[in-house]
């Protein structure tokens, strides 16, 4: 039996329990919240006159969610898992209701930074809550599950929320992504916390330093993490005003298309990075990320739409579930919270910049789609070579 330091788990522990049900449970409700309004924001952002902003609608929201990472992570390793999950879902509750009674783009702005801690907090804890429950030698495979939920979430919610609004209208969809968001909050609340030697919150926990700010021990995974987040920046930025030059009436159906193809392949993905490394499956996943950035730059026609969206869920199906488990596997036992912090920071940093680069780029001419997926799928091969040089210095990843 391998002990683990301040955490209730070991090697022989089971994988599939009620706890680890529950937390993909909620993982898919929370998701499924926040990606229900992506969509419709760029038309809704327009109809507040802020039409010209709308590379600010992800990079702002990323802005807050990786400023976050710092606390969250440090607050998830002393006072606990299931507080940070709780506190980052209350934040979706609320700025859901808030956002019909905002009027004017500054407003819209301001809520889409509060917005952003929700990601910030929730995610971290989630992370961190499963690799204490996760058998060392199947944790890949755990998180290729928690991901697929995740990943059902994320292709629900922009389906849901575009119909809601063609429905009902926008302040429907505001709602339904808050009622989301408190269903994915009743799911936890009598989870039993994994944190054994837990501090009592002060206001000192918000004191960084930088030791606090940055695991060195996940530099790989964050480095290839900002890389290939790069190309999510510009998805989410572009792909509702591709979606509608093409002819689509529904802006969620990339979301769908893409995040359902990568569902049958992050729980093999997972199991097989646990046995031959999390390199190679890397490596194969930033690789799909760059040929579908150029084919979806270059494609004018609906079936290289969604030919891509489909390849695009592959690579993230691959890489999603291994960088996750890779981030485990460099870190400290009792740094857990903190490593998980520092990659998803390189992942709201990625996802910010590649906004705005995708925003601005494109600058509302669809002549201009190409210039900002080249941009993307460009970065994607840089993370392979990333990877490559990783691999070759270090011979195997140990999973």
């Amino acid at each position: 039996m391998r002990l683990r330091y301040r955490y209730m788990t070991t090697e022989h522990q089971k994988l599939y329990t009620s706890k680890f049900w529950l937390l993909s449970i909620s993982s898919f409700l929370f998701f499924a919240s926040f990606n229900l309004i992506i969509p419709e924001l760029p038309d809704y952002l327009t109809s507040l006159g802020g039409g010209d902003h709308k590379g600010l609608i992800i990079p702002l929201f990323t802005l807050m969610a990786g400023l976050s990472r710092p606390f969250s992570g440090r607050l998830t390793d002393t006072i606990g898992r299931i507080p940070i999950i709780i506190y980052g879902v209350l934040v979706c509750i609320a700025v859901g209701f808030i956002y019909p009674l905002v009027t004017t783009v500054a407003g819209f702005f301001v809520l889409r930074l509060i917005h952003g801690m929700s990601t910030g907090f929730k995610p971290t804890a989630t992370s961190a809550y499963i690799g204490d429950i996760a058998p060392l030698s199947r944790r890949g495979e755990a998180m290729g599950i928690l991901g697929m939920f995740g990943s059902l979430g994320m292709a629900a919610g922009p389906a849901i929320g575009s119909w809601v609004a063609l429905k009902f209208g926008y302040t429907w969809m505001f709602y339904c992504s808050s009622i989301f968001a408190m269903l994915s909050i009743l799911v936890v609340l009598k989870m039993p916390e994994t944190l054994t030697k837990k501090e009592r919150f002060r206001w000192s926990l918000l004191k960084l330093k930088r030791k606090d700010i940055f695991e060195p021990r996940a530099l790989p995974s964050a480095i290839t993490m900002l890389l290939t987040a790069f190309s999510f920046g510009t998805i989410l930025t572009l792909i509702p005003d591709l979606s509608k030059h093409l002819g689509l009436v529904n802006k969620g159906i990339f979301f769908s298309i893409f995040t359902i193809s990568s569902l049958g392949i992050r729980a093999f993905a997972g199991k097989i990075s646990d046995v031959y490394g999390r390199v190679p499956m890397l490596m194969i996943g930033c690789f799909l990320y760059g040929i579908t950035m150029i084919m979806i730059g270059l494609g004018t026609e609906l079936w290289v739409f969604y030919v891509g969206a489909f390849i695009f869920g592959i690579g993230a199906g691959l890489t999603s579930p291994t960088i996750f488990a890779w981030t485990i596997d460099l870190a400290d036992d009792k740094h857990r919270g903190r490593a998980m912090s520092t990659m998803f920071i390189a992942l709201e940093i990625g996802i910010g910049i590649g906004g705005v680069v995708a925003g601005y780029s494109y600058d509302n001419n669809p002549d201009n789609f190409i210039i900002s997926f080249a941009i993307s799928g460009l970065l994607a091969f840089a993370a392979v070579g990333y990877l490559a040089w990783y691999w070759i210095n270090h011979r195997k990843a140990t999973p």
